[in-house]
């Protein structure tokens, strides 16, 4: 059960950034002397397209409104990319956890993940200052990057932190939500009061 927790991060990080995810396992498997990381993610090609989609990730990412477009066509990229990573992850421990099963758990998690990521975007694009979002873009990356490092020499306490994270951000996915619709409501409301205000006037004026 010892690839459990390095499957899990992954696959919480595959929803944040998956290119970023394969891009450091590649490289510290290749260069790192990583054993936990396949031969595949070490590929020179690999590397090379990993690197060129993280980079117009990290521009992306941190443009107001370009970002939840991008979020909006991984939808369904990051979740495979996490699955697909926790099968390879897998195929590393034979008899420690089935592919099918380690696909499973990597893509649930990258697809958590990836909807809390998304929806938390969507609030912070109702800011009208682009700071939030460059600021959030880039705790989202150096968070990938530190916690898929510490998965590879510390699994248990890189899988802690993941899931940790993942209920503070779905916490603060359930309060935007709620925030959002009391706003919505309290507007309706406002709007409708307005409508019968002006009602009773405009049937008094004079034709």
């Amino acid at each position: 059960m010892g690839i459990v927790p390095l499957i899990f991060t992954s696959g919480w990080a595959s929803g944040i950034n998956a290119y970023a995810v394969v891009l450091l396992l590649g490289l510290m498997g290749r260069f790192g002397g990583a054993d936990a990381v396949p031969p595949a993610l070490e590929r020179t090609d690999v590397l090379i397209v990993a690197g060129v989609l993280f980079l117009c990730e990290a521009v992306a990412d941190k443009i107001p409104y370009v970002d939840t477009v991008w979020d909006a066509i991984h939808t369904v990229i990051r979740p495979i990319a996490g699955a697909t990573v926790a099968a390879l992850l897998a195929s590393q421990h034979p008899g420690s956890l089935g592919q099918l099963a380690a696909g499973a758990l990597g893509g649930t998690t990258a697809l958590l993940s990836h909807c809390i990521k998304a929806s938390l975007r969507m609030a912070v694009n109702t800011s009208p200052e682009p700071a939030s979002n460059i600021l959030l873009s880039l705790a989202e990356d150096l968070s990938v990057a530190a916690l898929v490092t510490l998965a590879i020499f510390h699994p248990w306490a890189a899988a802690s932190v993941s899931a940790t994270l993942l209920v503070i951000g779905a916490v603060l996915v359930w309060f935007a939500v709620t925030r959002i619709r009391r706003f919505l409501r309290n507007r309706r409301t406002r709007r409708e009061a307005r409508k019968a205000a002006r009602g009773p006037q405009a049937v008094g004026m004079p034709s």
